[in-house]
């Protein structure tokens, strides 16, 4: 027989005392079975039936395998040994990875996107794993693959459990998972999630304690190392938009952004005297978004930055920014060609069509091309010419050619070069 939890009991915990876990696994699983046939379920707490109805809007697949890998290898090992959550892992192994061999435990470290840093523990249960591909760089967010304890709690920025048949993905219904994230203590922005995975004793009141005092733990470690950080590791973050993979760099952090987010901060670096939603929306799409979904975009790139750096009322950066394409305009106002060419890496978002983002892209483009063509330096026009930007840049290939030794037979390529663009825009 189960007793069903009291109306004041705690909404974040799968197992309460006097639960009977048999019972308690088959109403969940039917529950799920419902919800995936007809989208209707009872007897699920509200968490998790919430997280249900966002895990079947972003497009996750209940039948998929889950945990879609992102990083491996060097490129693994190099994020995760400048994030942040890398110093607070000896914390985290101490109190908990040291004592989960031979437990069928595991314990997982993510980043504040739900992907894996980091997962030790029981050898077996880290075989087993591999099915579900909860591995090492794997993405676990909500947004990838539904309903789990790390993702969950990152999406609510709560400690949470997930028992069973609770988890959206049928792959991992003989898994249960508590977890809760991590936060920077200056800002509160999240960094991360500590996670124990395991059976259905993973999901008992104790075991989300013990992941709480764990954070609480960790948090002050994070503490300490603030304030005692070196004043590099104080630099002010850095938004890179110039490429195709925009970022935000903070404390050695790299941290990839989606479009939209890149778009968006932007688009507030380049009017620091702050946005509407409306008026981003305009500037993003001229006017056909609806600013409710600028606000949600704007809330989830929050949790990112944190409140301390990105305001509202109207949208605003309370804090300083870097940017690659300010070291391109500083190099251009100083009149550094040199300096300002190095740091062009590319077109400002290359993929983005959003109106205000067109217009940063062509004013800086037309900018460093003009430099360009006043220096009338060699190397730096046939690096220009070379670029995705100059390739076809009549003006600038003809200054190239001015720059060189009509004795060359780079001349007779470059003219050559010429002659087959001015044919191409003669039609």
């Amino acid at each position: 027989m189960t007793t069903q939890p009291t109306a004041h009991a705690n909404p974040w915990i799968a197992l309460h005392p006097g639960d009977d876990v048999v019972s308690l696994a088959r109403r969940v699983s039917s529950a799920h079975q419902s919800f995936v046939d007809s989208a209707g379920a009872d007897g699920v707490r509200t968490v998790v039936l919430d997280s249900w109805q966002r895990s079947r809007s972003n497009g996750v697949d209940p039948d998929r395998s889950s945990g879609v890998s992102s990083l491996s290898g060097s490129e693994l090992e190099q994020y995760r040994s400048t994030h942040p959550m890398a110093l607070i892992r000896p914390v985290i192994r101490k109190l908990l990875v040291e004592d989960a061999a031979d437990t069928g435990l595991l314990v997982a470290i993510t980043d504040a996107h739900g992907r894996l840093l980091w997962v030790e523990g029981d050898t077996a249960a880290k075989d087993r794993a591999v099915g579900i591909n909860f591995t090492e760089g794997a993405d676990w967010s909500e947004d990838s693959v539904g309903t789990n304890a790390p993702g969950t709690s990152i999406a609510l920025d709560h400690c949470v459990q997930i028992f069973g048949a609770e988890h959206f993905s049928r792959t991992v219904h003989d898994w249960s998972c508590s977890a809760a994230p991590v936060h920077d203590p200056v800002s509160g922005r999240i960094l991360g999630a500590i996670d124990i995975t395991g059976g259905p004793r993973v999901a008992v009141p104790e075991v989300l304690s013990l992941i709480r005092a764990t954070v609480a733990a960790a948090e002050s470690e994070l503490r300490f190392h603030v304030l005692n950080a070196s004043p590099l590791d104080r630099r002010p973050p850095r938004l890179e938009v110039l490429g195709s993979r925009p970022a935000l760099v903070r404390a050695g952090e790299r941290i990839a952004l989606s479009r939209r987010h890149a778009e968006i901060l932007l688009l507030l670096l380049d009017h620091p005297e702050g946005l509407g939603a409306e008026h981003i929306a305009m500037l993003l799409d001229e006017g056909v978004l609806d600013p409710v979904t600028i606000r949600a975009e704007v809330s989830r790139l929050r949790k990112i930055l944190g409140s301390d750096v990105l305001g509202s009322r109207p949208y605003r950066l309370l804090a300083a920014m870097d940017s690659d394409i300010g070291d391109v305009r500083a190099g251009l106002d100083r009149g550094d060609v040199r300096s300002a060419v190095a740091h062009y890496a590319g077109p400002v978002l290359p993929s983005s069509d959003a109106p205000g983002v067109y217009r940063v892209r062509e004013e800086l483009r037309a900018r460093v091309q003009a430099a360009l063509l006043r220096s009338a330096d060699t190397d730096l026009l046939r690096r220009w010419t070379s670029s995705v930007d100059g390739r076809e840049d009549l003006s600038a290939w003809t200054a190239y050619l001015g720059s060189l030794d009509p004795r060359s037979s780079l001349y007779a390529q470059v003219r050559a070069r010429i002659a087959l663009l001015d044919r191409e825009l003669r039609g």
